[in-house]
C-alpha cells in the first residue's frame, strides 16, 4: 500500500516517493532527506516549480518547523527540483 503525504505548499495528498522530504532534527538542523528515513520532523513538497514558489511565498517551512528557514535551504530545494543534485 502506498504511503500518502501532504505537500506543505499545495496541500495535495501524494505518494511519499513522489515528494521531496525536508527534515528538522533534534539538533535543529534542517536538510533535504533523500533517504526518506532520517530522524526528525518531516515536511513534504511536490517536486515542481509551482509548489516551490508557494513554499517560499507562504513561508510554509517556517510554520511547519516553527523557526526561521535559511534561504540556503530554499536554494538546495530548488537545485533538487531542477535536477541539479
Amino acid at each position: 500500500m502506498e504511503k500518502l503525504r501532504m505537500c506543505v505548499a499545495c496541500k495535495q495528498m501524494q505518494d511519499k516517493r513522489n515528494l521531496l522530504r525536508i527534515v528538522k532534527n533534534k539538533e535543529n538542523q534542517i536538510f533535504i532527506d533523500n533517504t526518506g528515513k532520517a530522524n526528525g520532523r518531516g515536511a513534504y513538497i511536490c517536486k515542481n516549480e509551482e509548489c516551490l514558489e508557494k513554499l517560499k511565498k507562504q513561508k510554509a517551512l517556517n510554520r511547519t518547523f516553527k523557526c526561521e528557514i535559511s534561504s540556503l535551504i530554499y536554494d538546495e530545494i530548488e537545485k533538487v527540483i531542477h535536477g541539479q543534485n
